[in-house]
C-alpha cells in the first residue's frame, strides 16, 4: 500500500514537535493568544457577566461617576477581560488577578502609568509571583484609562477612590516629557 510510508513521517514530525515544545514556549504562545483576544474586541458571554459581576452599585460609591464607571466596564470587557478574566481573578500562574490587591488599591500614579506603559517581568501579587507581559494601552484616552482603573478598584470585592481623567493626562505628561 502506498499510506504506509505516512505514519512513519507522522511519528518523526510528532516526535519532533513535542522535542521543541516546552513550558516556556507554551506559556508564550498563551500570552500571545491572550493579547491577540485582548486586542480584538471581542464580547465576553452573558453566563460570565451574571456569574462573575460583583460591581460596587452607585449607591455604596457615590463619589463615582456612573458614567466613568460605565465606559471603565467597557474598556474592560474590550482589552482587559481575555487576561484578567470576567471575575478578576486572572489566570494562575500567568495573569495576575485585579482583586484585594495593592497593584489595584495602592497608589494611583504606578497604577495609571502600567496601563500606559504596560509591564513586563516578575512581580509578586498577594504572594503568587507573575513573569509575563502586559501590553501598554498608551492608545486609551484619560476618559478611558480613569474609568478602566475606576472600574477595577470598584469592582471583583474592592473598594477605593476614582481615578480622575486629569490624573491621567498629568501622568501620561510626565512619561511622555
Amino acid at each position: 500500500m502506498a499510506s504506509g510510508w505516512l505514519f512513519p513521517i507522522f511519528d518523526l514530525f510528532i516526535t519532533e514537535l513535542l522535542n521543541y515544545i516546552t513550558l516556556r514556549n507554551l506559556l508564550s504562545f498563551f500570552a500571545l493568544i491572550c493579547l491577540l483576544a485582548a486586542c480584538s474586541g471581542g464580547t465576553q458571554n452573558e453566563e460570565a457577566t451574571a456569574e462573575s459581576e460583583e460591581t460596587v452599585t452607585e449607591e455604596e460609591t457615590p463619589q463615582v461617576d456612573a458614567q466613568l464607571l460605565a465606559t471603565g466596564e467597557t474598556v474592560y470587557n474590550q482589552y482587559c477581560l481575555a487576561c484578567h478574566q470576567a471575575n478578576g481573578q486572572g489566570v494562575p500562574g500567568a495573569f495576575p488577578p485585579l482583586t484585594q490587591t495593592e497593584w489595584v488599591l495602592g497608589d494611583d500614579i504606578r497604577l495609571i502609568t502600567i496601563v500606559l506603559q504596560g509591564l513586563q517581568g516578575e512581580i509578586t501579587v498577594n504572594g503568587e509571583t507573575y513573569n509575563n507581559i502586559m501590553a501598554p494601552h498608551a492608545f486609551l484616552t484619560d476618559d478611558q484609562v480613569a474609568g478602566v482603573l475606576t472600574y477595577v478598584r470598584n469592582s471583583f470585592g474592592n473598594k477605593a477612590e476614582a481615578i480622575a481623567p486629569e490624573e491621567v493626562a498629568e501622568v501620561r505628561a510626565s512619561i511622555e516629557s
